[in-house]
């Protein structure tokens, strides 16, 4: 008998049993919750600490500070041609709080585009300063002389930087260090005489210099802060200094932001399909762990209070060589006190490990909830996915000291709100309209705080595509 015939010839027996397919109907199958790709580990809402706050805004008070233009200059691109945004000329220090768009336009007119190849020298040491350095693109490093006359890198500069701003108001400035080209590199160039000429026929660019240079220079400490007079190692009845702290007039205020959703559930479905798992408890479950996604996304991202956006220009490092290094780690370590963790894309926390495998080093771990968590000098480093990822495959690494008694990064949040299930996260019924249609708004409050500005300090462009 061939196989088809033996084929026909099952098909063709009576059933003696019942089948599979309606077996299923009748029995309880053994099911999961619902599951959501969406949800992550969410380390940065675990490890902040938490204030809480009353009336939804968080004032931040500080000493007064004099420190200004610490800020980034922003570009247009068209084809080839570079152009910087002529307000984000006020950015720098020399004409932070000029407001005249028409005058800063014709600044803007007067940079002049430039290209230096990898290694080229933007400026020397010792040279005469007759104009300001834009950088639109690239990496230059600033090198100084070190101890024993060698070369040392003072720092890394990269898009958006500008150095040379001195030049602009003092005619016998210096350069203090050679700027040098890491790799292909795009500036504008602002010369002083250019400014002058421009300030020659406009008077409130003119009125604004003059009383730039009539303003007596303020004694600050490191940090840009008024300086507290003091007396130490006199002896007898020396004539002791008299002082006092003073404060910002307009301290900076945080108000609580909010992510909201309204949440449709039909009747039916929630009257006769909640066995053996209640339909509206787990709508509800998956609607609160995508708000709390969007939570973590806005405190990393937003432009008002995410982390990114809030930390100083002189907390931002680059990388030395793209790559997030050990040593870029230890800098960014060394730029605070008691730092107490970092925050990392998953592919930047990999890039970093091809390093340590490089030299040879082996970060230590430590198990936080269950997980292993690997550190750098003790600090973890947390994974966080909403840390974004450009095109160019360049991303961010967070180091942070939170803790509100420690001067640090914390979280804002109002406790005791109506129909709350956590703290700041309210589900709250809002009726059923004609289509028998249940509505639930579900809200979270939420904001963060940077109390002092080294309390956060962030690695930019780490090249994570480098083996």
């Amino acid at each position: 008998m061939s196989v088809g015939e033996e084929v026909r010839a099952e098909q063709t027996k009576p059933q003696q049993s019942l089948g599979t397919a309606a077996a299923r109907n009748l029995a309880t199958t053994t099911k999961s919750a619902p599951q959501m790709q969406e949800i992550s580990s969410r380390w940065l809402l675990h490890t902040l600490p938490w204030v809480n706050v009353q009336g939804g805004t968080y004032r931040v008070n500080r000493r007064l500070s004099y420190s200004v233009g610490d800020g980034r200059v922003t570009f247009v691109k068209t084809a080839d041609q570079v152009e910087v945004v002529p307000a984000e000329l006020g950015e720098l220090p020399l004409l932070r709080g000029f407001e005249d768009q028409e005058v800063l336009a014709r600044l803007a007119q007067r940079c002049r585009q430039r290209e230096f190849a990898a290694g080229e020298v933007l400026s020397s040491f010792g040279s005469p300063a007759d104009e300001v350095f834009l950088l639109a693109h690239g990496r230059v490093e600033k090198i100084g002389t070190g101890p024993y006359g060698d070369d040392a890198v003072l720092g890394v500069l990269a898009d958006g930087a500008y150095f040379g701003e001195h030049a602009l108001l003092d005619p016998d400035a210096i350069w203090e260090y050679t700027t040098r080209a890491v790799t292909a590199c795009t500036v504008l160039t602002l010369p002083r005489r250019d400014l002058e000429q421009v300030a020659e026929r406009a008077e409130s660019l003119r009125t604004h210099l003059q009383r730039l240079r009539s303003i007596p220079a303020q004694r600050t400490n490191k940090y840009g802060e008024k300086q507290i007079d003091l007396s130490a190692g006199h002896t007898g009845e020396a004539e002791l200094p008299g002082t006092f702290v003073d404060y910002e007039a307009a301290p900076r205020e945080y108000e609580l932001s909010v992510a909201q959703t309204v949440l449709r559930i039909h009747t039916r479905v929630a009257d006769l399909y909640n066995q053996p798992m209640n339909q509206t408890e787990q709508q509800l479950r998956l609607t609160v762990e995508a708000l709390k996604e969007r939570q973590e996304h806005e405190l990393i991202n937003n432009r008002e209070f995410g982390l990114l956006n809030n930390c100083e220009y002189e907390q931002r490092l680059q990388p030395h060589d793209g790559a997030p290094t050990p040593d870029d780690m230890d800098e960014l370590l060394s730029r605070r006190r008691g730092s107490k963790l970092f925050l990392a894309h998953p592919r930047a926390i990999a890039a970093f490990g091809r390093e340590c495998n490089k030299r040879g080093l082996v970060p230590e771990t430590v198990d936080l909830g269950g997980s292993r968590i690997p550190t750098w000098r003790g600090v973890p480093i947390f994974p966080c996915n909403k840390i974004p990822v450009s095109e160019a495959r360049t991303t961010s690494i967070i180091c942070m000291r939170t803790g509100e008694a420690e001067q640090g990064v914390i979280g804002l949040q109002q406790s005791g709100i109506p129909d709350e299930i956590e703290p700041s996260l309210s589900v709250r019924f809002m009726g059923i309209n004609e289509s028998a249609v249940m509505s639930y708004l579900v809200t979270a409050y939420y904001s963060a705080a940077v109390l002092v500005p080294d309390a956060l300090g962030v690695l930019e462009n780490v090249e994570i595509g480098r083996w």
